[in-house]
């Protein structure tokens, strides 16, 4: 994961929650989107949160595109336990959809540790293995809920693209994946490049490297 700061929310997106009439509730209301089709809304929605994290998925860290096909409007929150948080665009960030993990598996599960707070970037180890080790009770359950893939058989597909492109990216930077760097500023300054984005995206698993480097740092 990577700490995500949410802004304001697309204007055609704030116009619909300012509409809501006294009769339905906020989780009947953001159902509305979909039962009336007002794909511009939604798709507004994803592109607009989509751009905000970099395109890249709030969970996973995998490419997205903020379109229909492959983003979905996910609530960290989930509308099952906080009906009242549905049009709330603080808890409402771009997912992946993936079949069996992020939005695809948190379903209505709460979620103890999120995109939304600094410390998903610390309490989440990733292994140039591919796999991800939390690094306390709260990660561990975040990485069962959203299936990242904390042992193999649990996210074979996951745990092997994370693996191959994390080890792709850390040629590309000049770094050996099976010997790291010794050189603790080179290694920083490659973390730099990582999280720097270019033409307003961040390469695919960018964060996931960035956080294997800063294993290695001494």
């Amino acid at each position: 994961m990577r700490k995500i700061n949410k802004g304001e929310p697309p204007i055609s997106f704030r116009d619909w929650v300012r509409k809501k009439p006294k009769s339905k509730d906020e989780n009947q209301w953001f159902q509305e989107l979909y039962i009336q089709k007002h794909w511009d809304i939604v798709n507004a929605l994803s592109l607009h949160n989509t751009k905000e994290q970099f395109y890249i998925c709030a969970y996973c860290c995998d490419r997205i595109e903020g379109t229909k096909a492959d983003t979905k409007n996910e609530h960290v929150e989930a509308r099952a336990i906080a009906p009242h948080r549905s049009l709330d665009h603080t808890n409402i960030v771009a997912s992946c959809n993936n079949k069996g993990r992020c939005d695809n598996a948190h379903a209505g599960q709460p979620l103890p540790l999120t995109p939304l707070m600094e410390e998903c970037e610390n309490e989440l180890k990733f292994k140039i293995s591919g796999r991800v080790e939390g690094l306390t009770p709260r990660a561990i359950e975040a990485i069962r809920v959203l299936n990242l893939g904390d042992i193999e058989q649990n996210n074979k597909a996951l745990v092997e693209k994370r693996k191959r492109l994390s080890s792709d990216l850390l040629w590309i930077n000049g770094v050996n994946p099976e010997e790291g760097l010794e050189d603790d500023e080179l290694l920083r300054s490659v973390i730099t490049d990582l999280l720097t984005p270019k033409d307003s995206k961040l390469v695919p698993f960018a964060p996931v490297v960035v956080n294997i480097i800063r294993n290695w740092i001494k």
